[in-house]
């Protein structure tokens, strides 16, 4: 039997995250492109991420038919956050100037680099990084280098940069709370052996 769900997190209904989900503004426009693998996983920050951001869209899938109509959108300036050579930082907006469409791919690196390879104009786009030195609060996975953030984690850390001096660090209060929930769960003791360098 399966337990219920809360329709909007995705949680089951006695673990809903709903009421420590923000709701705020940004001037930069978020579209996270997740990897069908992602939808039912436990921690699917992406959707924490596209529920707490009020100008922020989540599309599930691998080939995105529809991705000219989203990439065009006036007055936004649409970025790649994905790492490679000719990846420019991303830095504060100026006085003037477009705003960002902030395109964030979903999955784990393969997955990832599936969803670019499946979407030519996906990776045709001008590609952002993020700031060097980011340590990810996502202590429940070993991460695949430094630097590598959870994608809420990702989009809180361009947002702050982007938009300076905004906090958009409420983003993460669910996170925190569902990696919280995951360790009560699994026990301090297995947490501390396979995750606390125990």
């Amino acid at each position: 039997m399966s337990r219920i769900q809360c329709p909007r997190c995705l949680r089951p209904q006695s673990h809903c995250l709903c009421p420590l989900i923000p709701s705020l503004d940004s001037r930069t426009r978020v579209l996270l492109l997740q990897h069908p693998s992602e939808v039912n996983h436990a921690l699917n920050t992406a959707r924490l991420a596209a529920l707490g951001l009020n100008n922020a869209e989540l599309i599930v899938g691998e080939v995105f038919a529809d991705l000219p109509r989203l990439l065009n959108q006036p007055g936004y300036q649409a970025r790649l956050l994905f790492p490679a050579d000719d990846a420019q930082p991303l830095q504060a907006y100026g006085p003037s100037g477009d705003s960002l469409l902030l395109v964030v791919p979903d999955g784990t690196w393969r997955k990832a680099r599936k969803l670019l390879h499946m979407n030519p104009l996906l990776a045709a786009l001008p590609r952002v990084t993020l700031a060097e030195g980011g340590v990810s609060r996502y202590r429940l996975r070993k991460a695949p280098g430094p630097g590598a953030l959870s994608t809420v984690e990702a989009i809180v850390q361009a947002l702050q940069t982007l938009e300076a001096p905004a906090s958009f660090e409420l983003l993460l209060k669910p996170f925190e709370a569902l990696i919280e929930g995951q360790i009560a769960a699994m026990g301090e003791e297995t947490y501390q052996k396979n995750h606390g360098g125990g």
